[in-house]
């Protein structure tokens, strides 16, 4: 009997944890914010720490809209950070406005020179 318990608590458990809800990257509050230039001194300096320090965090950015492709809801932040945001939030941002946005933090990819940022939103 006390088997059959223990058992049924540990599957509820895991159930709920494999099972849990996804993020709401729009609701949670940036760990960090910061410049795309602040970013990219951070890496420049010490990749593997900064790259430990900002995975899968959220980071609030701010800087210029240098790119728009709105087929895949996306942009270029000061021609070094892509961000993809959850939803079509382009009809009002145009190239070279100065932006701040929140999202996860993806990483960076060292052959493209490119910082990657998803499930964004742009903040307010």
């Amino acid at each position: 009997m006390i088997v059959l318990a223990i058992s049924a608590v540990l599957g509820c458990g895991l159930y709920f944890y494999m099972y849990k809800g996804h993020r709401d990257i729009a609701t949670e509050n940036a760990d960090f914010t910061l410049t795309v230039a602040q970013l990219q001194q951070q890496f420049a300096t010490d990749a593997t720490n900064a790259s430990k320090q900002y995975a899968d965090k959220t980071i609030a950015v701010s800087g210029a809209i240098t790119a728009i492709d709105a087929a895949n809801h996306s942009v270029a932040i000061d021609e070094k950070l892509s961000v993809v945001f959850n939803d079509s939030v382009l009809m009002g941002i145009t190239e070279h406005q100065k932006v701040k946005v929140k999202g996860r933090f993806v990483g960076y990819d060292d052959l493209l020179e490119e910082f990657k940022m998803d499930q964004a939103a742009v903040v307010e």
